[in-house]
């Protein structure tokens, strides 16, 4: 008897308490909302605090402004100090505390099955605070989603989960640290989804919004129901400012290009100083210290400086310092291997790019009439999207810090142009690039897989090689070894009784194995192979079949009619699949006539003709040697 119908409704629904499973990480992932956001609270105030006791010798919870420099001749070792504290935790306690929090979240998703330890949730928020309260140029929010992802990732290890579960956890948490800190849920979890989760499922949807929702409910709170930065409306002169936007946004993707080799480059040079890995940081920070000097914007998160950009309050003189100082205080800084956040410095340093352009353009061309409010908002989301390669991520933060519709425009514009420039320009995001130089590989493209968009029924054989029951195992050997052109190339063959019913399937394996225990090979077909076969279906999905295929590790599988499970209308073999990934392949290189046959593009060559394959079309009637030879496993 056939093995009764084995149809999996979907791939990822094996385990038959999938939809139960769902509901438990969805309330994990409210219970990691919560504890995110007071998190996220816990480490801003941890800041503030030492903050105000390092520059100003009080006690406050709230982040002071350090435009103006209150320790004089200090500053210059101050950071450094602070610097030299991250040494000794990286030193002695996690070196995975340095950085800006990001690529180590992504790498325990790729590497280390969505688990992080437990040091490293505590040493990372701490030594992020210590960094920034001593005057380091950088960000709660990278500290705050590592930290975040760190506490999914542990309350997944603590419970019984698989590694997908928990790699979902860990990226509630991520999103959740950041929704919290900026109060922009939306971006929140895309962000999660572009640079964590590299997937977009309800498995994981749902459990991320529940996260954000709750994290960002702490934040109005604990905080302000306000966005980090306070963003006036804003005339972004649309349609007449988009040429000017255009040309901003190859500025932005330029300036994230340059902002990431430089970052790189200078990790390289202290990565090659000889000196104890534990005083990097503070020679770095002794770099900030000089500039911070003369320029003290460039000093701790800068939020204010922000807000002030953003809503055009600064000079085009006092642009152009921001820009060109707190870029390379970053880079000095962060370089050297301290903790800290990428996102609010290179905010800044993109919406002085952005003030900057439109003040320039506006004294270049007087009927430009372009808003440095406007230019700042577009720039800071372009350059840190583009450098990230998270763009549409940047592009819903935009929107949600202005909840104007009419910034969409420009701030899509702006976006994808520069994210153009600097997938051309760079292999790597600033994100990937650490990763990519330790032989990691990090999706950075989504698409839907060729295998869960096809059906077992156009790539089949639909002319499958099948023996009577009634065959010996020397019958079958004997046609193999001389060449039968119906049975040559497959590894396994249906077995059919007098009235064309399948009765089972018997792979070389088996014959091998008989033959070994009875070298006559007088036993059938029948009793030497397997009498039942795992089957796939007509219409069900290629993922469906690959997954049975995976589950109960065969080869190939029989194709069968769901009312009738004895009627062999087909086979499915590795090959089938193959010819699927190369359908897509083709779709994608060759190009077809188009109606104006007699034009000639630029770039137009082989790929341009129509190709002979037959090969991307369903595949039908297999009958000759050749196409069974091709059925090879």
């Amino acid at each position: 008897m056939l093995r009764p119908n084995l149809d999996y409704k979907h791939a990822s629904n094996i385990n038959p308490a999938g939809d139960f499973r769902l509901l438990v990480v969805a309330g994990l992932a409210a219970l990691i909302g919560v504890l995110a956001g007071f998190l996220a609270y816990g480490l801003y105030t941890l800041i503030a605090i030492i903050t105000n006791l390092v520059y100003f010798q009080q006690f406050g919870l709230t982040i002071p402004s350090l435009s103006e420099n209150p320790l004089g001749a200090w500053v210059l070792i101050v950071p450094a100090l602070g610097a030299l504290i991250v040494g000794v935790m990286a030193k002695y306690g996690s070196p995975k505390i340095k950085g800006h929090g990001i690529p180590e979240a992504m790498e325990a998703v790729l590497v280390n099955r969505s688990r992080i330890s437990p040091r490293v949730a505590i040493l990372k928020p701490i030594s992020a605070a210590i960094a920034i309260g001593t005057g380091g140029p950088f960000g709660a929010e990278g500290p705050i989603i590592q930290t975040g992802g760190a506490l999914g990732s542990l309350i997944g290890q603590i419970l019984h989960t698989t590694a997908a579960e928990r790699k979902v956890l860990l990226a509630c948490g991520a999103a959740a640290g950041m929704a919290a800190t900026f109060s922009t849920p939306i971006a929140a979890v895309i962000l999660a989804i572009e640079l964590l989760l590299f997937e977009f499922k309800s498995r994981s949807f749902i459990p991320l919004v529940i996260a954000s929702t709750l994290a960002t409910t702490v934040h109005f709170q604990l905080m302000d129901a306000e966005p980090m930065f306070t963003v006036q409306i804003t005339d972004f002169g649309i349609p007449n400012a988009l040429p000017y936007y255009a040309a901003l946004g190859l500025l932005c993707g330029l300036a994230a290009v340059v902002f990431s080799n430089a970052l790189y480059r200078v990790e390289d040079l202290f990565e090659h100083l000889k000196v104890d890995p534990l005083f990097l940081p503070a020679i770095g920070a002794l770099g900030l210290g000089i500039i911070a000097f003369f320029v003290p914007r460039v000093l701790g998160v800068g939020y204010d400086t922000i807000s002030d950009i953003l809503n055009a309050r600064l000079a085009l003189s006092t642009l152009l310092l921001i820009l060109l100082f707190k870029s390379l205080a970053l880079i000095v800084s962060l370089g050297s291997g301290t903790s800290g956040g990428l996102l609010a410095p290179m905010f800044m340093a993109g919406a002085a790019l952005g003030g900057a352009f439109a003040m320039i353009v506006n004294q270049i061309i007087p009927g430009a009439h372009l808003s440095p409010a406007a230019c700042a908002l577009v720039g800071m989301a372009a350059v840190f999207g583009s450098a990230a390669r998270a763009t549409f991520t940047l592009i819903i933060f935009a929107f949600e810090l202005t909840h104007d519709y009419n910034a969409i425009l420009p701030l899509m514009l702006v976006c994808v142009i520069a994210d153009g420039v600097a997938i051309l320009l760079m292999r790597n995001s600033i994100m990937t690039e650490k990763l990519a130089r330790r032989g990691l590989r990090i999706p950075q493209d989504f698409e839907a897989d060729i295998l869960q968009q096809m059906n077992v029924g156009e790539v089949m054989d639909t002319a499958p090689a099948t023996i009577p029951d009634t065959m010996t195992v020397r019958e079958l050997t004997d046609r193999v070894a001389s060449g039968d052109p119906q049975l040559g190339g497959h590894q396994a063959f249906p077995i059919m009784s007098e009235a064309g019913r399948l009765l089972g399937i018997i792979t070389w394996g088996d014959m091998v194995t008989s033959l070994a225990e009875d070298s006559s090979g007088e036993q059938t077909v029948l009793e030497v192979g397997n009498d039942a076969p795992i089957v796939a279906y007509p219409d069900e999905l290629l993922h469906e079949a690959i997954t049975k295929m995976i589950h109960n590790d065969v080869g190939r599988l029989p194709v069968v009619e769901r009312k009738d499970p004895q009627k062999l209308v087909g086979y499915l073999g590795r090959s089938s699949l193959i010819h699927a990934r190369l359908r897509r392949m083709n779709e994608e290189r060759e190009r077809e006539p188009g109606w104006l046959k007699n034009l000639s593009l630029p770039g137009s060559n082989a790929l341009s003709k129509p190709s002979k394959s037959k090969r991307s079309a369903p595949r039908k009637k297999t009958n000759s040697k050749k196409s069974q030879q091709g059925d090879k496993e």
